[in-house]
C-alpha cells in the first residue's frame, strides 16, 4: 500500500518494523480470529495470545534478556515477511503510519521511529495521507474498528477523521 514511498529495498534493508522491544510490545500487529485459526498451518513458528477481542503474535519466549531494549523479531519475518498480501495484517501493511484514538476523534498518525522515513520530508507522508491511500486506511479502519490504537505522545498527526 505505500510502495509510492517504501522501496522494497529500503525496508528489506532494514526491518524495523519486524522486531519488537519489550517496552513496546502494543506495537504488535493484530489479527482477527479468522487469521489465527489459518496462520499456525502455514507457519508452525507462529504463536498468538489474545489481546482483547483480538490476537497479537506471541514473542515472549523469544527474548534472551529482561531488558526491556532487548528486540525480538517478528515469527514471519524470514529474509523478509513470508505472509502474503491478504494474511499480513493491516497494521504491518500501512507501516509506519498507524490509525490511533487522538482528542475523541480518530487520526492517521505516522510512527516517528521508521528509520527509512524519518530520512524523508514529513511532505511525502502527508501527502499520502490526504490521498486515496488515507482514505482507504480510513475505511478500514472504520470497518475494523479493533485494529485502531490508543494515541501515543511523539507520533505526528497527518488527519484526523470521525
Amino acid at each position: 500500500m505505500l510502495k509510492t514511498v517504501l522501496s522494497n529495498t529500503e525496508c528489506a534493508e532494514c526491518r524495523f518494523c519486524c522486531s519488537f522491544r519489550r517496552q513496546s510490545l502494543w506495537e504488535t500487529p493484530l489479527f482477527d480470529g479468522e487469521s489465527v485459526n489459518r496462520l499456525p498451518a502455514l507457519y508452525p513458528d507462529a504463536h498468538f495470545k489474545p489481546r482483547g477481542d483480538v490476537f497479537t503474535i506471541d514473542i515472549d519466549d523469544c527474548y534472551m534478556t529482561d531488558d526491556p531494549e532487548e528486540e525480538a523479531l517478528c515469527p514471519f519475518n524470514k529474509n523478509g515477511c513470508v505472509l502474503n498480501g491478504e494474511d499480513k495484517p493491516f497494521d504491518c501493511s500501512i507501516w509506519p503510519l498507524r490509525v490511533m484514538r487522538y482528542k475523541g476523534r480518530l487520526a492517521i498518525c505516522l510512527t516517528p521511529t521508521c528509520p527509512v522515513i524519518s530520512s524523508k520530508p514529513v511532505a511525502v507522508m502527508q501527502k499520502l495521507a490526504d490521498s486515496e491511500t488515507g482514505d482507504r486506511i480510513i475505511t478500514y479502519a472504520k470497518n475494523h474498528p479493533w485494529m485502531i490504537k490508543e494515541y501515543k505522545n511523539g507520533f505526528p498527526v497527518l488527519r484526523e477523521f470521525e
